[in-house]
């Protein structure tokens, strides 16, 4: 037994492919209790500003492109937490050693992540569309909705969720990393309303400048150089720092 042992070759499995790994991702986002009451509670922050905007709202709003947009907003304040909730769990679950040795390219598992969390977001893009077009039946409004707004829409929900991947990544802590992902882009905003020779560097890299266009459809060509501008230090620098700290962190 033991002489046939030692020459018997390993088997080599074959590693499991990015669809897969993405799957895998997917499923984690959603199928936890934290991750499904809060994709339930996104949902139902959706559905109750439609419903306002349906019974209170006034009549410019009243319409599938207006309703559409504040679930868009809506959604966007908590689909971000999703995203760092996605990576800091494997620290707090303590399920990282299991993750990376089942997947031992730990930047697999990430662009998987980034991958789910894009998924995610155009799922809930449709979401909201269609309880905007719910409302929309009760509010008798237009329906016109251009293919640049559905477009801008998922641009503007995958953004956020990436930016909560980075942030996730970076910190590697659910509290620090929901926090700072919070605070820090509001006391910038902040800093550039209040201080005259921040006014400037505030319209490339505040996001809530940066992000507005992009919602209310007016993007132009000056808009989509500050968004990236903006993206590329909220969402790109933070991804950076993550990924670096990813291939230097001891698992235990």
């Amino acid at each position: 037994m033991t002489a046939y042992a030692a020459t018997t070759p390993p088997v080599a499995f074959p590693r499991p492919s990015l669809p897969r790994l993405s799957a895998v991702e997917l499923r984690k986002m959603y199928d936890t209790r934290a991750g499904f009451w809060l994709l339930l509670i996104i949902e139902l922050l959706a559905i109750v500003i439609v419903s306002l905007t349906v019974i209170f709202g006034e009549a410019a709003d009243q319409n599938l492109a207006e309703m559409f947009r504040g679930a868009l907003w809506v959604v966007s304040l908590l689909l971000p937490v999703l995203g760092i909730l996605a990576v800091t769990s494997e620290w707090s679950q303590r399920t990282a050693l299991t993750t990376f040795s089942l997947v031992p390219g730990r930047q697999r598992v990430i662009v998987a992540k980034i991958v789910a969390g894009t998924l995610l977001a155009l799922a809930a893009v449709a979401a909201c569309l269609v309880t905007a077009a719910v409302g929309n039946l009760f509010a008798g409004g237009s329906w016109s909705l251009e293919l640049a707004e559905l477009r801008n829409g998922a641009l503007f929900e995958v953004l956020g969720i990436l930016g909560g991947i980075a942030f996730g990544l970076a910190l590697l802590s659910s509290p620090l990393a929901i926090v700072l992902y919070f605070v820090l882009p509001i006391a910038w905003a902040i800093l550039g309303e209040s201080i005259h020779a921040l006014e400037g560097p505030a319209k490339w890299l505040d996001t809530s400048r940066t992000m507005e266009p992009l919602v209310e459809n007016t993007m132009a060509g000056g808009d989509w150089a500050r968004l990236a501008t903006s993206v590329a230090l909220w969402v790109g620098v933070p991804l950076v720092i993550g990924l670096l700290r990813l291939r230097r962190s001891e698992l235990k």
